[in-house]
């Protein structure tokens, strides 16, 4: 009895109104790394062929992504890639700026939406800022008649998670990426309005031009299901390109195109998006200081594209540098989301800790949590980017001990 009266405590959360809640003890796995596991790993690389010495920051940044660390994400991943310094001249950013009229994306991509029948846009891998903007598309996209959505990260295999969107929400094994939050609430978001989510990957362990081809492929047929219907697909960097592209032929953009006679509205997030530091941006992020996400538009009102070689993608959009609020970037805070303020003072844990928050109803063993956030040293309060709502809140340290309370966001 002593036992089980010892090992329930009191929290008291501060949110917008002060509850006591009493937290227990359980047994929690996560796959999700601390910060010192990441850094371990990718020291223990062992990969000597200067080729792929990237490889292993690249699944680094990719690491931190998926556990919603994103300054770590962008650093890891500028190790992968490589930085410079350049800026343009004065009189070229003059010329920018009588050449182009700068417009909020989002209300373009909505307003030019209407006139196609499919809309492609991508994301960087290890970029969640990418993933929270083709999430504030989606219920405007959804006034203007698009129904389905495809995620190139969910499962196509015999693993598929078959009952996605009768459950309404990811899971840990739905796909590779998901596993970040701001990636998973944009499947659960997308399940909520109303889309129908499907997967598109190839399945027969092909790459590069093959793989582009089986992509385009299985696109088809979930149109060729749907003919009177509208589509958005989300996928990874050069698979929006539209044109010939050098490295494959035709990206999946292109074949999609060439399979079904239709011109996709193709968006491209990649390029003008914040680096680890901001003297490591395009220099064109650099001389505009973008407050939101941005398209330029020309004399004629035509968008600036992104072009690489015989390929391009309509759209170019230009994302602003992230102001971090209470340590937590400020696109966070969009989509219905607020700051949750947790007070941490009756955590009696070893540091550092991991504080998962799963949306109540949801298996917190297997579903996608909403929000996670690493605590290096003991602290006073954190700040959680949830949406109202009621969720349960699992702190876990890295021996393993874990606990559970309840969490009224409002």
């Amino acid at each position: 009895m002593k036992n089980l009266l010892a090992s329930i405590l009191i929290l008291l959360v501060v949110g917008c109104k002060k509850e006591k809640r009493v937290i227990e003890e359980i047994d929690f796995e996560t796959e999700y790394m601390f910060n010192s596991e990441i850094e371990d790993k990718i020291l223990s690389d062992t990969l000597t062929d200067p080729r792929f010495q990237g490889f292993k920051y690249q699944m680094g940044a990719s690491e931190y992504a998926s556990k919603g660390d994103y300054q770590n994400a962008l650093s890891t991943w500028d190790l992968a890639m490589g930085t410079r310094d350049t800026s343009y001249t004065i009189s070229e950013i003059d010329s920018i700026n009588e050449k182009y009229k700068k417009v909020n994306a989002v209300n373009l991509i909505v307003k030019q939406s209407k006139e196609y029948k499919v809309l492609i846009i991508n994301e960087a891998h290890h970029n969640s800022s990418h993933r929270v903007f083709t999430k504030s598309l989606l219920k405007k996209l959804y006034k203007n008649g698009y129904s389905n959505i495809g995620f190139e990260d969910l499962d196509n295999s015999s693993n598929k998670d078959t009952l996605l969107n009768k459950r309404k929400y990811p899971l840990q094994k739905s796909g590779f990426y998901m596993t970040d939050p701001q990636f998973g609430d944009l499947v659960r978001s997308a399940l909520e309005i109303g889309f129908n989510v499907f997967s598109y990957e190839q399945t027969s362990d092909v790459n590069g031009t093959e793989r582009e081809i089986e992509q385009a492929r299985n696109i088809q047929k979930v149109i060729e299901e749907r003919p009177n219907e509208k589509f958005i697909i989300h996928c990874g960097y050069a698979h929006a390109l539209e044109g010939n592209y050098e490295s494959w032929g035709k990206a999946m953009a292109g074949r999609l195109t060439e399979f079904t006679g239709i011109d996709p509205l193709t968006i491209y997030q990649v390029l003008y998006t914040e680096k680890s530091k901001p003297e490591f941006n395009h220099p064109l992020l650099k001389a505009l200081k973008l407050t939101e996400a941005t398209v330029l538009l020309d004399k004629e009102g035509n968008p600036m594209e992104y072009v690489r070689g015989e390929s391009w993608s309509d759209i170019a959009i230009l994302h602003p540098n992230t102001v971090f609020e209470n340590g937590r970037p400020n696109w966070l805070i969009k989509n219905g989301n607020k700051m949750i303020k947790l007070n941490m003072n009756n955590i009696k844990m070893d540091y550092p800790l991991m504080v998962l928050a799963y949306k109540k109803g949801e298996d917190i063993k297997t579903a996608i949590p909403m929000d996670i956030l690493e605590i290096e040293n003991k602290t006073e309060f954190i700040n959680l980017a949830l949406r109202q709502g009621e969720y349960e809140i699992v702190v876990r340290n890295s021996n393993g001990r874990a606990q559970k309370f309840q969490l009224n966001a409002e």
